[in-house]
């Protein structure tokens, strides 16, 4: 049997948390929400859902996932498949199925959710977010001949593969780190489309102007410094 652990990072999602949760597959061993530092009822929430709950106070998307990796070396798990998914609900939980298929009948290293433009709600990404993905799809397309259309968070790895990234970014810039590390290492990865609809609550990263800015800065900065090695 595939052993998968889901890695959530929440930051304040105590009103969509519990819905991911409870839309994951059974299929998934263990679903991990790592609280970042919220101020409202997202670990109490999690925990009632079932869900193993950490805390890290570092406020940051990398940081969290680092926190969730960190876990499940400490207590000596080795599952096949690590799957991470934001706790906004603006995902399809339920389709993470489709996410890890190609990795357990393909054997593919790497599966990306791409928020195809058909399958997309009206509204569910803001233009900075449109803009920011095809931006840097396309430099990864020019400088590492990569097939990548999206940066989705919704993305599932093989979980040996994804220590062998060795991953290090604290912040925004863990997808584009993830994708570049492994055109880097010759990893196998592939694409599947998923369905997007509107978050709940408002985004820490597009929903602002500085978490947009920050956040084109990093992943430009991780684009530009692997073009150049």
């Amino acid at each position: 049997m595939t052993e998968i652990i889901v890695i959530i990072p929440a930051y304040n999602e105590a009103d969509s948390i519990a819905h991911v949760i409870k839309e994951i597959p059974n299929s998934v061993t263990e679903i991990i929400v790592v609280n970042n530092n919220s101020t409202d009822k997202t670990a109490e929430n999690a925990e009632n859902a079932g869900a193993t709950v950490l805390t890290e106070t570092r406020k940051g998307y990398g940081y969290a996932c680092l926190a969730g990796l960190d876990y499940i070396a400490k207590t000596s798990k080795t599952p096949d498949i690590i799957v991470f998914v934001d706790g906004d609900y603006s995902d399809y939980p339920e389709e993470l199925t489709k996410i890890v298929a190609p990795i357990i009948n393909d054997n593919i290293d790497m599966v990306i959710g791409a928020r195809d433009e058909a399958l997309r709600e009206d509204g569910s990404m803001t233009p900075q977010q449109i803009f920011g993905n095809w931006l840097a799809t396309f430099l990864m397309k020019l400088f590492f001949s990569a097939k990548f259309t999206d940066l989705g968070p919704f993305r599932a790895i093989k979980y040996d593969k994804l220590l062998a990234l060795n991953m290090e970014d604290k912040t925004y810039g863990w997808t584009v780190e993830m994708q570049l590390k492994v055109l880097k290492k010759k990893f196998t990865y592939t694409e599947v489309p998923v369905r997007y609809k509107k978050r709940i609550g408002i985004s820490k990263v597009s929903g602002t102007v500085k978490g947009s800015i920050f956040a084109g800065i990093k992943i430009l900065s991780w684009i530009f410094k692997y073009s150049i090695k």
